[in-house]
């Protein structure tokens, strides 16, 4: 299936107001012709665009990198997705047509990497050419009207041809539409009444206003030609209809399936190419065998009959007599260079004139066995084959399984700081950058919480929630040690450092009259509770919490207390992307089947900016609840 260009026109409206503020977090290569963008905002969740050559959506799934990847808001099925930021702008451009393309261009559009270069007469693109639309073709579904349709009067073209051809639109939406109006698909051009106009024109109209403003009741479609989505419902017969929530959910699961099963294909080529060959060995092979097996049964079959030649007076195979009954059996005698054989269908074999008929059938005898004896080392290379082939299967099967793919789990509100359950099981949340330190003084701070800054200049903020009035000494003292963690300090290894706790009525989040606060920053007052953090270790964690599994970090004792397993580390010298990597590996020991759930890219954001190494690794007697 592939996306029309009015499904394309409601994809851009939802996509575009979606993502509107987020910035590119990451990219990820999923095959030569599909890229992942993961989304990221400092308040709402992330969001997981995938651009392909077949469409775009969003999705709910991950699948890990199958090929490496080389990197317009009207019915020509063209869209443009426009980065921009520091003084730079880029335009990916997305086209749904033909074999599809996808190409990165400037703001002059000018193309610095595309897909598939292209070099047709009206059309030329490559890297450094400026980026030029396809020739316009046809008429707009979106501006249709009755006068669109005067030429068809005039000639004897099929509607539904005409229909689709001239408005560029797929098969199923201009039957569908033809449908919908009570209109014959094989009604001639010429034969088409003004009633038959107005019907198709109110229909279409209706149909692609029904798409576009995300009036929908999607669905997923399956016929004997695969799956299809339809925003709408539809009337096709024969087939198999499954409703599904959004018209974006049903995309992600039909083109997500239809990548894995591409990348399945892809993986297992040469694989599937060797079963192939050998296969076809294998079908010779069986072939050789009835082949030998007939020529040695009826090699057997003339010497057998030999013995009933002395009934018919014959003593000698010479006489004239014995050719007639040799030729009942299609054989004969012939001599090739004066040597004579017996010539069993297309088999020659060498006997002696004067030899007697028993000799000469035990020399026949002796042949059919030679021939037997073919047919077991035929065997015995097509078992071999055989053996080969299960082999690759089974390669092939566990290629297959390979192609992988998680679920992007749908993340509390917590989630996007960093946070970590205490000793005494309060939660404790902290800032990534000033765009988050800022989020969480100003929206998530509430009366009943504390609030934690480090002695230290680029100190995140913490916040310390929903604790009683009897105040927590451990959490208190855990939530400290995480501040002065995720501060400079751990970048530096500054070790001895404080920090301190105030309420929520000593933030000030306005600077004093004449002065100027940068964002993220506030002004602190009064009386502050000063901590010393013992040490610089954090613990990366990964803990049940509201029956799923998410990985965490904060001090080593809440970690070992609540989580499954644990990795203690201390500034290091591994970069946090080789420290994910040896924690994942650790975690992967302890319990494969959890930590393998969550990529690298999960584990490195629990980390404190810095270089770390592991202490100290171990799991738990939790469990899932």
């Amino acid at each position: 299936m592939g996306l029309a260009g009015i499904e394309l026109a409601f994809l851009v409206k939802d996509i575009s107001e979606k993502t509107k503020d987020y910035y590119v977090n990451n990219i990820y290569s999923i095959n030569q012709n599909s890229i992942l963008f993961k989304l990221h905002h400092p308040e709402k969740p992330d969001l997981f665009l995938v651009v392909s050559s077949i469409g775009m959506w969003f999705t709910g799934i991950k699948i890990d990198a199958l090929e490496d990847n080389k990197l317009v808001k009207s019915v020509e099925r063209i869209a443009y997705l426009t980065f921009s930021g520091f003084d730079k702008e880029f335009v990916l451009i997305c086209e749904f047509f033909g074999d599809g393309n996808i190409l990165l261009c400037n703001r002059d559009m000018k193309v610095l990497a595309l897909l598939h270069s292209i070099q047709v007469r009206h059309r030329e693109l490559h890297v450094g050419s400026t980026y030029t639309q396809p020739p316009q073709k046809g008429l707009n579904i979106f501006d249709i009207n009755s006068e669109n349709f005067a030429e068809l009067k005039t000639i004897s073209t099929s509607i539904a041809k005409w229909f689709g051809r001239t408005f560029g639109l797929p098969t199923k939406y201009a039957e569908e539409i033809l449908q919908k109006a009570n209109v014959n698909f094989d009604l001639p051009g010429n034969s088409v009444t003004d009633e038959n106009v107005v019907s198709i024109v109110n229909t279409a109209k209706t149909l692609v206003a029904d798409i576009t403003s995300g009036n929908h009741t999607p669905s997923i479609v399956k016929t004997d030609d695969g799956l299809d989505v339809y925003p709408i419902p539809v009337t096709i017969p024969n087939s198999e209809q499954e409703q599904v929530p959004s018209f974006m959910e049903g995309l992600d699961k039909v083109f997500s399936k239809i990548i894995l099963e591409r990348g399945k294909e892809t993986k297992t080529g040469s694989l599937d190419k060797k079963i192939a060959d050998l296969q076809s060995k294998i079908d010779e092979q069986s072939k050789a065998i009835s082949i030998v097996q007939e020529k040695a049964e009826k090699i057997s079959a003339v010497a057998k009959s030999l013995s009933g030649f002395s009934l018919h007076g014959i003593t000698s195979i010479t006489d004239v007599a014995s050719s007639e009954i040799l030729k009942s059996q299609n054989a004969e005698l012939v001599k090739d260079r004066g040597i004579l054989f017996m010539k069993i269908n297309d088999e020659k074999i060498q006997i002696k004139a004067e030899s007697s008929l028993p000799a000469i059938a035990s020399t026949l005898y002796n042949e059919a066995k030679k021939q037997s004896a073919a047919i077991e080392s035929i065997e015995a290379l097509k078992r071999k084959n055989q053996k080969e082939i299960d082999k690759l299967k089974l390669q092939s099967q566990e290629t297959k399984k390979a192609v992988f793919f998680t679920e992007f789990r749908k993340k509390e509100w917590f989630e996007r700081y960093r946070w970590f359950y205490t000793s005494d099981g309060f939660l404790a949340i902290g800032g990534r950058d000033s765009s988050s330190n800022s989020a969480i003084i100003r929206k998530q701070l509430t009366k009943n919480d504390k609030v934690f800054h480090a002695e230290i200049f680029g100190s995140p903020f913490f916040v310390l929630k929903d604790i009683p009035e009897s105040l927590p000494f451990d959490s208190l003292n855990e939530v400290a040690q995480a501040t002065v963690c995720f501060s400079r300090a751990w970048r530096e290894a500054m070790y001895g450092m404080s920090a301190y706790w105030i309420n929520p009525d000593q933030v000030k989040k306005a600077a004093p009259s004449g002065q100027f606060l940068s964002r993220g920053s506030f002004v602190l007052e009064g009386h502050k509770n000063f901590i010393k953090a013992p040490n610089l270790r954090l613990a990366v964690g990964i803990l049940y919490h509201d029956e799923r599994y998410v990985i965490t970090c904060g001090p080593p004792e809440p970690i070992k207390k609540n989580c499954i397993c644990y990795a203690v580390i201390e500034p290091g010298l591994d970069e946090m992307t080789d420290c994910a990597k040896r924690i994942r590996t650790e975690f992967i020991k302890l319990r494969e089947d959890i930590a393998k759930r969550f990529d690298i890219d999960e584990y490195v954001r629990v980390l404190p900016a810095g270089q770390s190494h592991i202490v100290e690794s171990g799991n738990t007697k939790i469990e899932s609840g």
